[in-house]
């Protein structure tokens, strides 16, 4: 068992040595070559110095860069022509304003503002026909049995002074947007039976009871308030009377173009213009006097470039009259008109009849 162990020993220091050989080889090579290396070093410094070379003959090898091209830059100098105007001192302000840029965008077209001169100058051509329209409105209104021949706004306060009727029209004008004509009326004569339509006892009464007084007009709540303004200011600024001007009406609480017409023609006897309400705009609209206005201030400023002068004030109670009995805002009554021939819009707007819907039974199978 010894000479067994020690053999095995004796293998492995073999096998270690010849791993290690390689690496000392590669030791002795590599001192080897240092040593010859530092021995040709000396033997030439000492051959230099026996023997110096010339400065010419030593050569000294430097390692260049690589130069790159150089960027030939323009620049370019403009002239500046000297100006007329010598700056003899600090440029206004103005000359830095922002200016925007200029880009052709298409504009929108803006409707010229016009007076009611210029209006009056500007021709339009009638509408064909429009004669025996209204000849053939007057024979069916000749009756006179709509409301507003009785109850309208025109009719308030007759037996009053004109002072305080001035005012009672004014009221009445007031209470009568969006409303009846028989509520509005109802309305100014429980005013005048509690001697409440003048200026200074409306400023005096209660606003709950004016609310009381006039409901059920439409917007009551507004409406007295309104009233109760009014007052104040007629009292104040006019003496107790209303304005005499369109611009001194329109100025008022709740007091719109159509009464201020109205007021200006019934109250002053001054014909300003045409009083188009609701039945005056939709009359207007179907018969073609006006080009498909939206609202009836548009309809008043298209009827007054052709409609004659004289017949601006007997026009409102005729077209409301007939709005209110034949021509009415739903299902209007066209077999009983006598111009629906010569209406565009006739029949148009009648009441479709009603389809029977006949029930069928299924047969059991």
């Amino acid at each position: 068992m010894c000479a067994c162990y020690r053999k095995a020993a004796h293998m492995l220091i073999q096998l270690r040595n010849y791993a290690l050989l390689p690496l000392s080889l590669s030791q002795a090579k590599s001192t080897n070559r240092m040593h010859s290396r530092a021995t040709s070093i000396k033997a030439e410094m000492t051959s230099s110095e026996q023997n110096p070379k010339s400065e010419s003959d030593i050569r000294v090898f430097v390692r260049r860069k690589r130069s790159r091209k150089p960027q030939v830059i323009t620049e370019t100098i403009v002239k500046v022509e000297p100006q007329d105007q010598k700056l003899t001192s600090l440029p206004d302000i103005e000359e830095f304003a922002f200016k925007k840029p200029e880009i052709n965008l298409p504009q929108r077209k803006s409707k010229p503002i016009m007076n009611n001169n210029d209006k009056a100058k500007v021709k339009v051509k009638p509408p064909s026909s429009w004669v025996k329209v209204l000849e053939g409105i007057r024979e069916m209104r000749s009756l006179e049995d709509a409301p507003v021949d009785s109850m309208g706004c025109e009719k308030a306060g007759n037996s009053l002074p004109p002072k305080e009727r001035r005012f009672a029209v004014l009221i009445s004008s007031l209470l009568s947007s969006q409303t009846k004509d028989n509520v509005t009326h109802g309305a100014i004569q429980r005013l005048l039976d509690n001697n409440l339509l003048k200026p200074e006892m409306i400023d005096n009464a209660d606003e709950s009871t004016i609310k009381d007084l006039i409901y059920p007009v439409g917007f009551y709540t507004r409406k007295a308030a309104n009233m109760k303004k009014i007052a104040k200011i007629s009292l104040l600024n006019y003496d107790g009377d209303i304005p005499s001007t369109l611009e001194g009406l329109l100025s008022l609480p709740g007091i719109g173009p159509k009464m201020a017409h109205l007021v200006m023609n019934v109250a002053w006897n001054n014909v300003q213009g045409i009083c188009v309400d609701t039945h005056v705009h939709r009359i207007c609209n179907r018969l073609g006097w006006v080009p498909q206005t939206k609202t009836p201030e548009d309809t008043r400023e298209a009827l007054q470039m052709w409609l004659p002068k004289e017949e601006w004030v007997p026009i409102n109670p005729l077209l409301v009259g007939f709005g209110q009995t034949i021509c009415t805002p739903l299902r209007p009554s066209c077999s009983l008109c006598s111009v629906n021939g010569l209406c565009p819009s006739a029949f148009q707007e009648a009441t479709p009849k009603k389809v029977s819907r006949v029930k069928t039974k299924r047969s059991e199978s």
